[in-house]
């Protein structure tokens, strides 16, 4: 914070703050433009993978789905074999043991390139929804998470409030909703699922803002020591933050709103 209260009080030269404004921008540009690529990818991702494992022909299908519709041998081995759980915890094993490796012996290029891997491990997790909603819903949830999203990281920008005391009790938070999810995996139980959803809504709508100002503070405390290598890889690395924000907000919302089919 001390970098960023020198430039919004002047302490910093008057065209060192003006460059490290400009550069602010653009830093801002590229973190929200390298996370609207990741969305797209497991989006896409997602969609293909459903489109793959379902079918309306029951020759050859494994399992049937619903009435009129049936799995192909991708999507029981993706939804209805033990793979299914490699690859609903392999992003989160890659966040907590990949990610932090990565940013620090990575090349800016190649955390980039393991951010999109990311995104599309993702979209193979998330694919299941294309199962279970409908395109609607989908449609409508998302649009109303971008809103949401776009307010919550406007607010994060913009506040002269330090929010990382916040951050910090929101993120103990995420590590009690990850438990709290996994118990629920045995338990099934769906008034828990509910309020693991309300509560993950508000998590990640607080972590949103939190992230945002965080990305901002980085930029401005490497900047004034010109670190450009370190700043390019923090770009990916606050658009996996924002990216993971934007997501679970998305998940959570479509437990309550989206129509099953």
């Amino acid at each position: 914070m001390a970098e960023f209260d020198a430039l919004r009080t002047g302490t910093v030269s008057g065209a060192r703050a003006a460059e490290i404004d400009q550069g602010l921008r653009a830093h801002m540009n590229k973190v929200y433009g390298t996370m609207s690529v990741g969305m797209l990818i497991t989006a896409a991702a997602a969609w293909a993978i459903a489109g793959l494992s379902v079918t309306s022909d029951p020759s050859g299908a494994t399992a049937m789905l619903r009435e009129g519709q049936y799995l192909t041998g991708l999507g029981n081995a993706i939804y209805a074999t033990p793979l299914r759980w490699v690859i609903m915890f392999a992003p989160l094993a890659f966040l907590l043991f990949g990610w932090g490796a990565l940013m620090r012996r990575g090349s800016a290029a190649t955390v980039q390139f393991g951010f999109f891997a990311f995104a599309a491990a993702m979209g193979l997790s998330m694919s299941s929804i294309f199962l279970v909603f409908t395109g609607a819903s989908i449609v409508q949830t998302f649009l109303i998470t971008a809103i949401a999203f776009a307010a919550l990281s406007l607010y994060g920008y913009t506040t002269k409030k330090d929010l990382s005391g916040m951050g910090t009790f929101l993120i103990m938070g995420v590590i009690g909703l990850l438990l709290a999810m996994v118990v629920n995996l045995f338990l099934q139980s769906g008034p828990m699922m509910m309020a693991i959803s309300a509560i993950g809504v508000l998590i990640f709508a607080g972590l949103t803002a939190f992230y945002t100002q965080d990305i901002k503070n980085t930029y401005v405390a490497h900047a004034v020591h010109g670190d450009q290598e370190w700043l390019d890889k923090a770009a990916s690395d606050g658009a996996l933050s924002l990216y993971i924000s934007f997501l679970n907000m998305f998940q959570f919302l479509l437990m309550f709103m989206g129509q099953q089919e």
